[in-house]
């Protein structure tokens, strides 16, 4: 194999940070996945440069201009960054590569700007397309393993990576690591739903936490990146119990209510875990991972809350993950009961996403698109919360949008915003204090000064007559202010962008289908 100068970027967000929170937290958005194909390139001698983008600024680390391949780890919304980006380091004959979850959601159009795109990759995948290393004649090659790696390297092979970026973090620094990839739940809207479940060694966990708690730096946290983690519950706090001292780490996981006993809880409390972050998705439907799947409405709300309740007398910070315009909803009885919730469990921090289909990404997707209902909004806007890409089924863009904002109002306003900060339910000491504080400068200006400002805004917008054409599938033209606000996003980089870039098919699922042998893109390079 040829000794080669590879670059590896992760892309941490799709524009410069706007927000006192943004700011603070963004060198902490680090994904797993390009930090891996750093280290497996190390370890087969290739010479690696590593670097990291906020918008279309270096953010750490550096991309020299004499590689021979560069690849590029992108989300939806940073996709078009990401071509961009291509484009730009193609001009000077670099051979560019895109992985993460936008090349497995929307593959076909990823290899019209990129020499390869990746779906599933283990090392021989990663190793393989550094040792072809050929430039595309038009559009480029679609690479993916038959299925996830059983293996990857943990944080000590990773932690010059990981602690580039934890520098720039002024108030807590992330460690972020995996058990598992995968998710044992089909909820039909999940990028994960498909992709079997698949713990990784445990003797390697082990190891791994060890390391992290002999060289941890000051406040920092170990972040569990698993789409749900703690399945095997038992096994996977034995393994925490027998690597480090109680309390030795903090960290911080999303799980399902279902795992949430509070056996489990007591548990998952004396282990060090500050933040617990549970789907409840919706008060009518995707009962699954709360074991609730007959239980709707008020009752659902009453039974969460205490849940709630029960389960921050042991862990301080538990975020609620609910998502807007789901199918089961209808009326204003939804945005209402989850007014109720805040009302209810005044301690617990709310986080709304709107629902939005990423290409073939999962099994619901398909039926939004047989349906008609998906609109090509470009990629910049494809984070769960800059805009719905699905047309409502009950409900019109005005309705949605003044419900959105409704809620949004409720659950941060000052009053609400008061009572989560001064709220005398929870565990106490020290964290709760910390928790407090984030939740406060948290919501009042990533919730309630950006988002429900953005929201309220696109109330207004939705109300113009050409816009309207375009959410209501009139027309396919997309509006100039999408465009505009890309452009802005994109800066100096405006001028590398392909032509094209800003438009994509919505309706390719069964096309890209054909793009195997990988059966459904999701799982491991989401990390």
């Amino acid at each position: 194999m040829k000794k080669r100068k590879v670059g590896v970027i992760d892309i941490l967000g799709r524009s410069a940070s706007k927000t006192i929170f943004s700011r603070y937290s963004r060198a902490n958005n680090m994904s797993i996945m390009p930090q891996v194909v750093a280290v497996w390139c190390e370890q087969a001698g290739h010479d690696v440069s590593f670097a990291c983008y906020s918008g279309p600024e270096l953010f750490v680390g550096q991309v020299p201009d004499d590689l021979d391949i560069l690849f590029i780890s992108a989300f939806s919304q940073n996709a078009i960054l990401a071509y961009a980006l291509s484009s730009y380091y193609r001009s000077k004959g670099i051979v560019t590569v895109i992985g993460g979850p936008h090349s497995r959601s929307y593959p076909s159009d990823s290899i019209k700007y990129f020499d390869y795109a990746v779906g599933f990759a283990n090392k021989q995948t990663i190793l393989d397309i550094v040792d072809e290393c050929a430039p595309a004649e038009g559009h480029g090659q679609y690479k993916t393993s038959s299925g996830q790696p059983s293996s990857l390297p943990g944080a000590e092979e990773r932690w010059k990576y990981i602690m580039m970026l934890a520098d720039k973090a002024p108030i807590m620094k992330v460690i972020p690591i995996l058990g598992s990839l995968g998710c044992p739940y089909t909820c039909s809207f999940c990028t994960d739903a498909m992709v079997p479940y698949q713990p990784l060694d445990f003797d390697a966990i082990k190891n791994e936490l060890r390391f992290i708690y002999d060289n941890k730096p000051k406040r920092s946290i170990v972040v569990w990146h698993d789409p749900n983690f703690g399945i095997k519950f038992d096994d996977y706090l034995g393994v925490i119990e027998e690597s480090i001292p109680p309390e030795g780490l903090s960290f911080v996981a999303e799980t399902s209510l279902s795992l949430l006993k509070e056996e489990n809880c007591k548990r998952l409390g004396r282990n060090g875990f500050r933040a617990i972050l549970p789907g409840i998705e919706s008060w009518f439907d995707i009962g699954d991972k709360s074991r609730m799947r007959s239980i709707n409405g008020q009752e659902k709300v009453k039974r969460v809350a205490e849940h709630a309740r029960m389960i921050t007398n042991y862990i301080p910070y538990m975020q609620a993950n609910l998502i807007l315009g789901l199918d089961a909803d209808e009326g204003p009885e939804p945005f209402e009961l989850t007014k109720m919730f805040v009302d209810e469990a005044p301690h617990v921090y709310p986080y709304f996403s709107l629902l939005t289909a990423y290409g073939r990404s999962a099994p619901a997707n398909l039926q939004y698109q047989n349906e008609g209902r998906v609109l090509n909004v470009p990629f910049h806007f494809l984070n769960q919360l800059s805009a719905m890409n699905v047309r409502p089924k009950n409900y019109t863009w005005s309705e949605m949008y003044a419900n959105i904002c409704d809620v949004y109002a409720y659950a941060y306003s000052p009053r609400a915003l008061t009572k989560r900060f001064f709220g005398k339910i929870g565990a106490s000491g020290p964290h709760r204090k910390l928790t407090r504080f984030e939740m406060l400068l948290r919501g009042a200006t990533s919730e309630r000064k950006d988002k429900y400002g953005y929201f309220r805004m696109m109330q207004q917008k939705v109300e113009e007559p050409l816009f309207r054409k375009y959410l209501d599938g009139e027309t396919t033209e997309v509006p100039a202010w999408y465009t505009d606000t890309v452009l802005k996003d994109l800066q100096h980089f405006r001028e590398w962008l392909p032509e094209g870039a800003l438009y994509h098919d919505p309706n390719n699922y069964e096309q890209t289908m054909s793009f195997q042998p990988e059966q459904v893109t999701a799982g491991m390079a989401t990390v």
